[in-house]
This record gives structure tokens, sequence and C-alpha cells, in this order.
């Protein structure tokens, strides 16, 4: 009787006296509720009753949900005792009823989980998939709203029912996405839901139908893209192979794992070279590991610590096997891994009991396996699944890179630093021209490390070079170029060149050096530098530059300033001249040559740097070393993000009672005189042990200027921390030492001079060339000089 399954029985003044299951199944209304009411309450607009009577016709029936239904409606009166109608028996089309059945069915076996709710929130049907999820009979959810169902409405919740309520007031469709953690009722999922109003005839909102289509997957997806992204610039950001190792871990907790750890192989916190991994139990440096709530148990190893993991261990296997390994209860080896690992921390059970999953993933960057990274979940989080596996993998394989990069850096770096403190000066001698205080530090940034360098030069006359200097670019080729430059300088003053020659000469050889690249090319090479010179007899400082900063000067006065100066071109330039600057200064004054790294910043003002610099060189300070540090407390920026060279240097002068000069005329029979002048003057200073020398020497070099050079001759003798005898003369030319031939009746004066001196040598002068040999002092005469010399 499949046709006549939807039956309603009305009597004679239209009451319903009887409700058939298949009415109840096309209406939504039980018997309970239909039957002793008036038909016409049924319907969605006025239609008599007389007019079920008559042949199938349309009739428009308000469904239960507020929804109308049109059936096409056929009555056949019931005849009483009398023969007259006390009734009707109203029956439903067969493929009218059909139809609406198939549609009901369709409505409760849909795929995705549905419902429909009245007006005010209460379930009116629900489908047998939104059952499910809701883990409840359809019994015990119509007429109840969400909140008298679930024990706790959480966000979620909340927001299906605020949704609900817009939709019923504004009568508009609605459309969201929501999600759902493990922990709640509902399990991990996510779920993208769709609200519509349902209208009835008179166009008002009766009733609202949600859709409910779960994008769980879709979510996940989203979820590692936007994981991914994120690491592209999240994990890296730094090159230091701890922090790139901490920075995986919070990628990976919690949104992959609620406990991770990042675990490497020794030599990679080293300098060492690599080496194969151990075929057998690995050890492994823990450098990082992470947990999602305080509540799980501390890992079985500090931070800093070696763990040892068995060969079976999925860690293990991982690096022998160069690929991911995700384990889990009921693997042998897993459940092996985890007994041994509860012998070794049994304060851990608990929370190994718990593990859902574990996943290694081995760190390897360029062919080489750095170590391995761990991600465990445990109850109630769901067990990783293989596209876990590929996301891992991702991060992975970019921390992996990164901490290459780190772990190349900080070599380098350590062999930059190496070979630049090789070649600065390890410790500055004594000069009785200036007092000394230095200092170099190396930049943090990661560029590495660049090529600034200091140095004092003690030149011929007691004079000092003073020199600073910074090489373009940062790391081993720049710490190399700068031992050339350093090298060449010392070798140019060693000739005795005023300051502007010196880096002419200078500025020729840098440009030889970078014409002379192995491929044919000219290389990218350039470098700024100032070298001066202070003549402590004169108090007089000259100096010239090469693109470089101007050093500051601070008087006895307390006053400061920068030394007004033309900066020629870096060096490498060609083409350009250099100035010399001169300026005399009081007894005592404070010079401060630097390196840009110490005033020059990105994020700071050149001058307003430069400024702070003056103020922090008059700050009281028991020393010159001490004067340094405040300096640099003061100026330099916290993290430079360039090297930091610092030269201070405190003038001295000599005086009158320690130098004496003797205009020389220009004929032989005068060398005699001179010497005896020389004699008494080393008498008074109680020389008198190295007077014989010092006669020979002066003898030997004014018989010279006399023969061979050009007037005004003149002697100076300099008491220093050595005897200095100079001759000078108008003749730009200089002597050269040759050996004599046995029957030479001469050359042999400057031969003589050399093995009787301690070091001898010519400079150029303005008007001339001076030659010059100096003679050690007998050790008791030290204490007359400066503490320091």
């Amino acid at each position: 009787m499949e046709h006549a399954s939807a039956v309603a029985t009305l009597d004679a003044h239209g009451t319903v006296t009887g409700w058939s299951e298949g009415a109840r199944r096309l209406t939504g209304y039980p018997a309970e509720e239909v039957v002793g009411r008036d038909a016409r309450e049924l319907l969605a607009r006025d239609v008599p009753p007389v007019a079920l009577s008559g042949p199938a016709g349309a009739v428009p029936l308000r469904h239960r949900d507020g929804s109308t239904v049109t059936l096409r409606l056929r009555g056949t009166p019931l005849l009483g005792a009398a023969g007259t109608p006390d009734g009707f028996a109203v029956t439903v089309e067969p493929s009218a009823e059909r139809t609406l059945r198939l549609t009901g069915e369709t409505f409760q076996q849909a795929s995705v989980s549905m419902s429909v709710h009245d007006t005010r929130q209460r379930y009116l049907r629900v489908n047998d998939t939104a059952r499910r999820m809701l883990g409840l009979p359809a019994k015990d959810l119509i007429g109840r709203r969400l909140p008298e169902i679930m024990e706790e409405v959480d966000a979620n919740g909340a927001g299906f029912m605020r949704h609900l309520a817009e939709v019923v007031d504004t009568g508009r469709p609605a459309r969201y996405e929501t999600f759902t953690p493990a922990s709640s009722r509902l399990g991990e999922h996510a779920w993208t839901i769709e609200m519509w109003p349902v209208r009835d005839a008179s166009d008002e909102v009766a009733a609202v139908a949600v859709a409910g289509f779960e994008s769980t997957e879709q979510h996940r997806a989203r979820q590692r893209l936007a994981l991914l992204n994120e690491a592209a610039d999240g994990i890296g950001t730094s090159l230091d192979v701890v922090r790139t190792a901490e920075e995986l871990i919070e990628f990976l907790v919690p949104s992959l794992a609620d406990f991770a750890s990042v675990d490497l192989l020794d030599w990679v916190l080293g300098a060492e070279e690599p080496f194969a991994v151990p075929a057998e139990a690995v050890a492994l440096r823990r450098v990082a590991h992470g947990t999602t709530t305080e509540g799980f148990p501390r890992a079985s190893v500090h931070l800093g610590e070696i763990d040892t993991y068995p060969p079976y261990s999925a860690p293990a296997r991982a690096l022998r096997e160069g690929r991911a390994v995700l384990t889990g209860p009921g693997d042998p080896d897993f459940d092996r891994w985890m007994r041994v690992r509860n012998e070794q921390a049994p304060h851990n059970r608990s929370y190994r009991e718990q593990v859902r999953s574990a996943l290694a993933v081995p760190l390897m960057a360029r062919g080489t396996t750095l170590g391995v990274a761990v991600a465990a979940r445990a109850a109630p989080q769901p067990p990783h699944v293989p596209d876990d596996t590929a996301l891992l993998e991702e991060l992975a394989s970019r921390a992996a890179v990164c901490i290459d990069n780190a772990r190349r850096f900080a070599r380098e770096r350590s062999t930059a630093l190496t070979l630049q403190h090789s070649l600065l000066p390890k410790g500055l001698p004594g000069q009785a021209a200036v007092e000394v205080a230095h200092r170099y530090l190396p930049s943090v940034s990661a560029a590495g490390i660049g090529g600034d360098w200091y140095d004092v030069i003690p030149l011929s006359g007691s004079r000092v070079a003073l020199v600073v200097g910074d090489v373009v670019g940062h790391g081993i080729p720049s710490t190399a170029t700068m031992g050339r430059l350093c090298t060449a300088v010392r070798t140019l003053a060693d000739v005795d060149l005023p300051p502007d020659e010196l880096l002419t000469h200078l500025d020729d050889l840098v440009g030889h050096l970078a014409a002379g690249d192995s491929d044919g090319e000219a290389a990218e090479l350039g470098a700024t530098c100032l070298y001066a010179v202070y003549d402590p007899t004169s108090r007089r400082l000259t100096l010239a530059s090469a693109g470089h900063p101007a050093p500051a000067v601070v008087l006895p006065d307390g006053t400061t300033r920068l030394v007004p100066m033309t900066a020629g071109p870096p060096l490498g330039v060609g083409g350009l001249p250099f100035e010399a600057t001169e300026i005399e200064l009081p007894e005592g004054s404070v010079v401060a040559l630097y390196t840009d790294g110490l005033v020059e910043d990105r994020d700071r003002d050149v001058d307003h740097a430069t400024a702070e610099l003056c103020r922090a060189l008059t700050a009281p300070a028991n020393s010159l070393d001490a004067l340094c540090d405040t300096v640099l407390k003061a100026v330099m920026p916290e993290e430079p993000s360039d090297d930091v060279a610092l030269l201070l240097v405190r003038t001295r002068a000599l005086g009158t009672d320690r130098i004496r000069t003797w205009d020389v005329l220009p004929d032989p029979a005068h060398v005699a005189a001179t010497r005896r002048s020389v004699t008494d003057q080393l008498t008074q200073w109680g020389l008198d042990e190295g007077a014989f020398v010092t006669e020979l020497v002066v003898s030997e070099l004014v018989t010279n200027a006399i023969r061979y050079g050009e007037p005004p001759i003149r002697l100076r003798l300099i008491r220093d921390s050595a005897l200095i005898c100079e001759v000078s003369d108008g003749s730009p030319t200089s002597p050269h030492l040759r050996r004599a031939n046995a029957y030479d009746e001469g050359g042999r004066g400057l031969l003589l001079v050399a093995q009787l001196t301690e070091r001898w040598g010519s400079r150029q002068t303005g008007t001339g060339k001076t030659i010059w040999a100096e003679q050690r002092l007998p050790a008791d005469l030290w204490r007359s000089l400066p503490a320091d010399v």
C-alpha cells in the first residue's frame, strides 16, 4: 500500500481524526500534534475543506519545519449509516508522495551535515550525518538548542548560535568557517557552514536551514602552506646555529607536535670537518627542544647535553637512512625504544605512554648530514599522517640549509678573526713620542669580519707613524687584503715617505692588486687609510687621508675638535692627489684615530655620533686605556654592523735639554772641532762610554756630507730611548751602502757606521736629505727616560 501510505481522515467539520505514518513523513508532524486540530491550520493558505472532496488538486501545506510543501491531494467522502458523508479520507497522489518521500530521504541521507532550526534556534529536523556528528539520536535533538545538548559551548558553538540569530534577524544567508580542536567533544574538524532562511507563504522567516561541509583536509593543507610561508621568513633570521634550531622548534610546537627537539652532531657546533654518521648508536647534542604545555614532563636530556640514540630508534634510523621515519605504538622498534627511555627516565613514563606517534627527519644540507629533528604527538591529538611528514621534511630542509649557512659563517668568522688578530700588532712598543692605547672589536653582523686595522710604527728621529685603515668588504678575503696593506704601509714607512707620498704609493699598490684578479678582470677592491707622523722634537703632526674620517684631537685645556683636513679619494680609485695637513700640538694632547664603524651605522646620524665621540674623549679617565673603554661604551652601537678600530695617542715632547744642534761649515778642517763639540755634549749627558763610537759616526757622516752633499749642513744629536745622530745637507742624493775593495781609498764610511750602530738610514726632507744612525743607550741611563719607553 505504498501509494496509500500517506492518509489523513477528517470529520464533517474539517477536524483531523486520523493521521498515518506516511503523513508524518511528508509533513513532519506526528499524529499527537495533528489529531483533533482543524485541518485548515496545516494549510499555508485558506482552502475550504469541501475542496478536498473533489479530484486531485495542488494544496500548499505548512511543514513542521516552517517550509511550505505543495501536495496533490485527493479527498474521498466517508458515508455514514444514513448514506450521507460523515467525513473525508484525504490521500496524496502516488507520484507526488513518492517525489516528496525521495526528497525527504535525500535530506536524511545527505553526506553533509544538515539541520533545520526554528526562529528560537531549536532543532526542528536533523539528518543522519548531523546526528552522527553530534553523537545523539534525533529524539534527543528535536526541540532543543545547541547549548542544551553540549554541556559547554565553546567559541565555535557560540559562533553557531550567533549566526543563527543573524539569519533570523536579517533574513539573509550566512557563510562562515569554523574549527573544533581535538580536545572538543566533536574532535578535530574544520567546517564550512552555510545558513539560509526558510520563508513561509507570507514571506516571513519561519526557520533556518543549515548545511555543514567538512573541510578538515583543506584546512590542514592551508595551515601547512601558511606554516611554510611563515617559515620562509621565520627560520634562519640570524647566522646562529642554536637560534636557527630554536626557530624550527617554534614552528613545530604546537602546530605539528606536542614535543619537538633538534639534536646535532657535535662537529656541527665546532670547526671540524664533517664526518660520517656512525652505523650503530649515534650521539647527538641537544640544541633546542619545546613542549606544548608546562604540564608535560621535562625532556630526557637538558639543552647542551649529549643524547645517545640506539640504532633501532627513529632518530638513528633517520640519520642512517637519510629519510623521514614515522613510527608509533605497535611498531616493535618504537616500543623497544620507549621501554629503554622509560628505564632511563622513569619520570617521563606517563608521557611516553600517551605518545601517539614520533616523526624523525634528518637535517641534511648540501649532501651533508647535520643532525635530526624529532616531532612527537600525544593523546588526545591524532597521530601524524603522511602529509605531516611531507611538511616536516620541508621545514627541516629549510632549517638544515640555514644551520649549515650559520655553521659555515661561524667557521669563516673564526678563521677570519684568527687571521685578523695574527696580522694586527700584538704589543705596540713604548715610544718616547707618544703614549698609546688601542682597541679592535669585530663585527657581530651577518656580513662577517671586516678589514679594519691600526698600527704604530717607530720612525727615525724619535718620530712615530700612526696608521688606521679599513678594507672594503668582509670575511677572509678582506682580512687577507688588510694584511697585505698593513705590510705595505710598514714597508713604505721604513722608506720614511711623507704621508701624502706614502698614500700615493699605497694607492698604486691597491690598483695593482685589483687588476691582478686571476680571471683577468678587475676585482672590486678598495680601502680607506689615514697615515700620520708625529715629531716630538717639533710637536708637529703631519697627516693625510685616503677617504678616511678625520681624527679628533683633545687639547690639554679640554678643547675638542676634528682635525681640519682634506680627505683624498679611497685607495684604489687612482688619478687624484692626496693632500697633507700639518698641525702643532701642545704636549699632552690626545689624538683619536678610528674606523668608520665607530660612528657610522644605518640607524645613526654620523654628525651626531661624531659629536658624541668628541664629548666622550673629554670624560675623566685614570689612563688612556680606560679612556678607550669609555669612548667605546659611549659611542659604539649596541650591535655594530661593521668592525671598529680605535687608536688613542697622547703626545709627548722632547725638551731642549735632550736635543743639541750644530751648523757645520762645508770645510773638512772643521770636522775635528765638530767631534770635540759632540764629545763635550756626551759628557754633559753622562754618555762618555759611547763617546768613541759616536765620534767615529759623526766624523764619517759629516765628512760625507761635506764631500758629496751640498750646504747647508747640520748635525743634530737626540737623546731618546737611543742616542740618535742626524746629519742633514741640501743634496737630495742618498748614499748607498757597499763593500769596499781591498785597494779602494774610500767607500768604507757607511759600512763602518752600519757595523757600529744599531741601525741607520736616510730620509728625504724639503731641502735635501738626512742621514741618521742610532746607538743603544746603557741600561742605567733608562731611569732618566719616561716610564713606558
